[in-house]
C-alpha cells in the first residue's frame, strides 16, 4: 500500500490553535493525569454519572487530544497506515489531527488486515485502524483506563500500567513454590479471545461513549481487496483492543473464591492463565466449568488444544518460562521452546547479515540478547544463559569460517576475537570513540546479566490512585534502571536528572526512548561531554531544536 505523508489541510476542517512544537507537554500530561485520578475516585465511590460526565470532559479536552495524536505519532506503528494510506509525519500534520479528533460526525473507516506468523505455524490477524482511529482510540483509553485499573482482578499482569510478566510469574512462584502448596495447575488459553468476545456484552458492560464503541466494533475490516463485516471481537492491532479484552476477563478470579478453600488461586496474564488445586479432579470437575460459564457469557470458548491439566512434577510453561519441583523444590527456568525461538532467531540475523561488517552485527544482536536475557534475569537461568552464550558464539565462528574461506583459524581468531579482561575469545571489533582512541565494540554474553529475584507489584496497588504515588515512585527508579540497560554516558545522565525528560518532566523509560541533546550547539563548539548533555524524549528534543531555529531565524528586536 502507497503511504500518504499528510499536510497542512488533509485531515482538519478546524482551524489550527497551536502548533505542535508550541504545546506544553508538561501541562498537558499534569491535565490528563488530574482528570484521571478525578475518574478513578469517582468510579471507587460508585458514582456512575461523575465518571461519565468526567470521560466526557477529558475526551474534549485539547490535552488529552494532543497526547492522544502524540502517542500514535511516536510508537512503533506511527509509519504504518491504514485503509487511507495516510501517515502523520509532520508537525502541521499533528497539529491539525488534534483539531480533528471530534466526537460529531466521526465515522471509523475499515481496518487494514494483515497476518503475522505465529510460532506454531498458524497465522495471526491483525487489524490496522486509520491513524485519526488510532488516535480516537487513544483517546478514549485515556478515560476508560482509569475505570479499568480501579475495577481490575489483583492477579491480573497482562496490557495494563505498572505490571509485567515478571510479576504474573512471580505470582506463580509464591502460589506454588511452598511444600504446602497445591500440586495440580490448569492451564488455560481462551481460543481467538481477541476475535471471539461479544459484541453485545461489551455495549452492555464496558464504561465508556456506547456510540463510539459501537462504531468502533462494526467498522469491518478490509482484506484483499473485499470488505468484510465484523459481528465478535475487537481487532488486534487497534490500541483500545487490550484494555476491551482485559474488562471482558476482569471477574473471572471472583467466580473462583468459592474455591479458595481448596488451593485454587488464579494468575492471568492477557488471555493466558492457570488454576491451581489440590486435585485433578477439583480443577476438570467443578473449576472448570465455572470458568467454561464464565466465558460462555462474554462469546469466549477454551482452547481444548491447550488447556490441559498438568502435576507440578511434570511441570508446565508459562510465559516463556518452564515451572516444575524438583525433589519438591520449585524451579522456574526459561522454556525449552523460548530457548529455541531466540537462537533461531539470532542465526536468522547472521544468515541475513553474512556481508556485513562486523560492528553492524553486533550492533543488531547485543539488543536482542540483552532483551532476552533480562526477561529471563529473575529466574533460574544462568546455567541456561552460559549454554546460550556458546551456542551463539558457535555460530559467530560458523559467520566467520564462511566469510573467509581460504583463512586459517589463528587468522580468523585474531580477526574478529579478542580478550578484553579476563575474557578471551569474545567477539569484538575495533571502533573510534568520540575523543578520537579506539576501543572495542564486543559482544554482550547473556551469561553478564545478573540474576534478580523480581518483587511483585502489591496486589492492591493502583496507578490512578495517590495514596499508592511514593510506592510507584520507588518501583519505578529501580524498574527503569534494570530496563534501560543503562551504562556508561547514559547512565550518569540518567541518574543526575533522576529518570525525568527536563522539558516535560516525564519519566525517559524504555518505552519512551531518548535522545542526547547538546546544551551548546556542535556548530558553537559544543562537544559530547557530561556537562553539555541532556536525555530528552524525541518529541522533547525535536521541539527544542524546532524553537531555537526559529529565535536564531528572527530578527533582533530593538
Amino acid at each position: 500500500m502507497k503511504t500518504k505523508v499528510v499536510k497542512t489541510d488533509a485531515v482538519s476542517s478546524g482551524k489550527l490553535e497551536v502548533a505542535w512544537h508550541q504545546i506544553n507537554w508538561s501541562e498537558a500530561h499534569q491535565h490528563v493525569r488530574m482528570m484521571q485520578l478525578r475518574i478513578a475516585k469517582a468510579t471507587r465511590e460508585g458514582k456512575t454519572r461523575r465518571v461519565k460526565s468526567l470521560q466526557r470532559l477529558l475526551t474534549h479536552s485539547f490535552h488529552a487530544k494532543a497526547l492522544a495524536v502524540k502517542r500514535v505519532t511516536e510508537n512503533q506503528g506511527k509509519a504504518t497506515p491504514g485503509v487511507d494510506g495516510q501517515i502523520w509525519s509532520t508537525p502541521d500534520a499533528k497539529s491539525q489531527a488534534v483539531s480533528s479528533l471530534i466526537r460529531k460526525g466521526y465515522k471509523p473507516l475499515p481496518l487494514r488486515r494483515v497476518y503475522i506468523p505465529k510460532s506454531n505455524g498458524k497465522m495471526r490477524p491483525l487489524g490496522i485502524p486509520t491513524m485519526k482511529d488510532r488516535a480516537m482510540q487513544a483517546l478514549h483509553k485515556l478515560a476508560l483506563e482509569p475505570v479499568a485499573e480501579t475495577l481490575a482482578d489483583g492477579n491480573s499482569y497482562g496490557f495494563r500500567p505498572k505490571r509485567a510478566c515478571a510479576d504474573a510469574i512471580e505470582q506463580t512462584f509464591i502460589v506454588l513454590g511452598t511444600k504446602r502448596s497445591a500440586q495440580w495447575i490448569l492451564e488455560g488459553d481462551i481460543k481467538s479471545c481477541f476475535d471471539e468476545i461479544s459484541h453485545d456484552w461489551l455495549m452492555n458492560n464496558i464504561p465508556m461513549d456506547k456510540r463510539i464503541l459501537r462504531k468502533w466494533l462494526k467498522a469491518g475490516y478490509i482484506d484483499r481487496k473485499k470488505l468484510f463485516p465484523t459481528v465478535a471481537g475487537t481487532p488486534q492491532g487497534g490500541i483500545i483492543s487490550p484494555i476491551l479484552s482485559n474488562m471482558a476477563l476482569d471477574g473471572l478470579k471472583k467466580e473462583l473464591e468459592p474455591f479458595r478453600g481448596s488451593k485454587v488461586n488464579f494468575v492471568r496474564y492477557a488471555d493466558d492463565f492457570i488454576v491451581t488445586g489440590n486435585s485433578k479432579a477439583l480443577l476438570e470437575q467443578e473449576v472448570k466449568p465455572v470458568i467454561i460459564r464464565f466465558l460462555k457469557e462474554r462469546g469466549l470458548t477454551l482452547s481444548e488444544e491447550k488447556t490441559k491439566v498438568t502435576h507440578i512434577e511434570e511441570g508446565f510453561d508459562f510465559l516463556g518460562q518452564n515451572v516444575r519441583k524438583y525433589n519438591g523444590k520449585l524451579l522456574i527456568k526459561p522454556s525449552k521452546k523460548n530457548v529455541k525461538n531466540f537462537l533461531e532467531k539470532v542465526r536468522k540475523v547472521l544468515k541475513k547479515h553474512k556481508t556485513a561488517k562486523q560492528e553492524s552485527v553486533i550492533g543488531v544482536l547485543n539488543p536482542i540478547i540483552r532483551g532476552w536475557a533480562n526477561y529471563h534475569r529473575h529466574v533460574v537461568a544462568k546455567e541456561t544463559f552460559s549454554w546460550a552464550d556458546y551456542q551463539i558464539w558457535q555460530k559467530l565462528w560458523q559467520w566467520c569460517k564462511r566469510r573467509h574461506p581460504n583463512k586459517g583459524r589463528r587468522w580468523i581468531k585474531d580477526r574478529y576475537f579478542h580478550r578484553i579482561g579476563p575474557s578471551n575469545w569474545v567477539f569484538a571489533a575495533k571502533v573510534k570513540k568520540d575523543n578520537g582512541k579506539t576501543d572495542y565494540m564486543e559482544m554482550y554474553a547473556a551469561a553478564n546479566t545478573p540474576i534478580r529475584r523480581h518483587v511483585k507489584i502489591k496486589l492492591e496497588a493502583c496507578p490512578y490512585d495517590m495514596v499508592w504515588e511514593p510506592y510507584f515512585e520507588e518501583r519505578k527508579t529501580q524498574k527503569v534502571k534494570d530496563d534501560l540497560a543503562l551504562h556508561g554516558r547514559v547512565k550518569k545522565l540518567w541518574q543526575a536528572q533522576k529518570g525525568k525528560c527536563p522539558i516535560c518532566q516525564e519519566d525517559i523509560t524504555k518505552e519512551t526512548g531518548w535522545n542526547e541533546h547538546r546544551t551548546i550547539p556542535g556548530l558553537q563548539g559544543g562537544k559530547y561531554i557530561l556537562s553539555n548533555l541532556q536525555l530528552l524524549h524525541p518529541n522533547c528534543h525535536r521541539q527544542l531544536h524546532c524553537q531555537d531555529s526559529k529565535s536564531v531565524a528572527a530578527p533582533d528586536q530593538p
